[in-house]
C-alpha cells in the first residue's frame, strides 16, 4: 500500500487530500498538533520526535503547515504566519534527510499570491512578476527555505495554489453566506481577476505531480481565471438569488477590519495561469467557473 504523509493536514485542504487519496487506496497519515483520529500523529512542527519514523518509505510528503492568512496583519500575526511556515519546512527537511528510505517526493505549499496583481498579464511560473509586500515576501521566504534544503533521494515540488473551491470549507463558504443574505454583489468594481481551482482538480493535480517525474514550481490553479463580478453573479444564479448588494472599496476595508481579516483578499487581481501543469499534459475537469460552482452547490 502506498503511503502519503500530510503535515498540517487537519484543515480544509488536508481533508480534501485525505479523502481523495484514501479513496485511491493510499494509507494517509496526518501530522498534527491535536491528534483526534487513528491516522493522526502528533508533532509540534518545530522539533524532531517520534513522528519522523512515519516518513520512512513514504511515497509522498505534503506540507500544508502554516497559520491562516485570513487574519489582521498585526505584528504578532505576521510573526506567526512567518514562523509557522519556515519552522515546519526546516524541520521536515531535516527529518527527510535523516531517513534511511526517505519519501520519494516532498511537496511544499506556497501561494499564487506571490505574483503581483494583474488585470492583463497572465502570471506563469516562467515569467510571472514576483511582488514585494507582506504576503508576497512571506511566500518568497517560504519557497527560499524549501529550496535551500538539498534532498538527494527526494524530488521536491512547490505548489503555488490559488483559492480552492469546495462546499465544506475554504472561500466558498463565506461567499455563499453573503449571497444568501442578499449581499452577493460585486466587490469593489468587480474587474479584479480571481484565480481558483475546484477541490477535485486540486487533489488530481497533486496526484499527477506525485506520479510523474516533474520537479520545481507549479501553479495549482484553473486554466481560466474568472473575475470577481462573474464569480458573484455565478453564485447568485446558482443559489437562485435575484439580487445582490455590491460593496464599494471603503466598505470592504471597513468590513475586513470588523471581521478580522485583510481587504487584499478580495481587492487584489490574481491573474495566474497553470502553464507548467498544462504543458506537462494535465487535463482539468473544471475550467469554467459556472460548472464548478454548480457542481459544488447543487450536489
Amino acid at each position: 500500500m502506498k503511503t502519503i504523509i500530510i503535515a498540517g493536514g487537519t484543515g480544509f485542504l488536508g481533508q480534501v487530500l485525505e479523502s481523495y487519496f484514501s479513496k485511491k487506496g493510499y494509507d494517509t497519515k496526518i501530522l498534527t498538533r491535536k491528534p483526534t483520529k487513528p491516522n493522526h500523529i502528533y508533532w509540534n512542527a518545530k522539533e524532531l520526535d517520534h513522528w519522523t519514523a512515519s516518513l520512512e518509505g513514504a511515497d509522498a510528503l505534503i506540507n500544508l503547515t502554516g497559520k491562516s492568512v485570513d487574519c489582521r496583519y498585526t505584528e504578532a500575526n505576521r510573526k506567526l504566519i512567518y514562523d509557522s511556515r519556515i519552522d515546519s519546512t526546516h524541520i521536515l527537511g531535516l527529518a527527510v534527510n535523516l531517513c534511511e528510505n526517505p519519501p520519494k517526493v516532498w511537496m511544499n505549499m506556497s501561494t499564487s499570491t506571490i505574483y503581483e496583481g494583474s488585470y492583463t498579464k497572465e502570471m506563469t511560473e516562467i515569467d510571472g512578476d514576483i511582488g514585494n509586500d507582506f504576503s508576497m515576501n512571506i511566500a518568497k521566504s517560504w519557497e527560499a527555505a524549501f529550496n535551500s534544503i538539498i534532498t538527494p533521494k527526494t524530488k521536491k515540488v512547490i505548489l503555488r495554489t490559488a483559492i480552492v473551491l469546495g462546499k465544506s470549507g475554504g472561500a466558498l463558504i463565506p461567499l455563499k453566506r453573503l449571497t444568501q443574505f442578499g449581499l452577493g454583489g460585486k466587490q469593489w468594481h468587480g474587474k479584479q481577476k480571481v484565480s481558483w481551482i475546484h477541490k477535485t482538480d486540486f487533489a488530481r493535480a497533486i496526484n499527477f505531480l506525485i506520479e510523474k517525474p516533474f520537479e520545481g514550481t507549479f501553479n495549482i490553479v484553473s486554466s481560466k481565471p474568472t473575475t470577481n463580478a462573474v464569480l458573484m453573479k455565478t453564485l447568485r444564479n446558482t443559489l437562485e438569488m435575484p439580487f445582490g448588494i455590491s460593496h464599494p472599496k471603503w466598505l470592504l476595508k471597513f468590513g475586513a477590519k470588523l471581521i478580522g481579516t485583510e481587504p487584499e483578499l478580495v481587492l487584489k487581481s490574481r491573474n495566474v495561469i497553470p502553464k507548467r501543469l498544462t504543458d506537462s499534459g494535465f487535463l482539468f475537469l473544471y475550467t469554467d467557473i459556472e460548472i464548478a460552482i454548480e457542481n459544488l452547490l447543487k450536489k
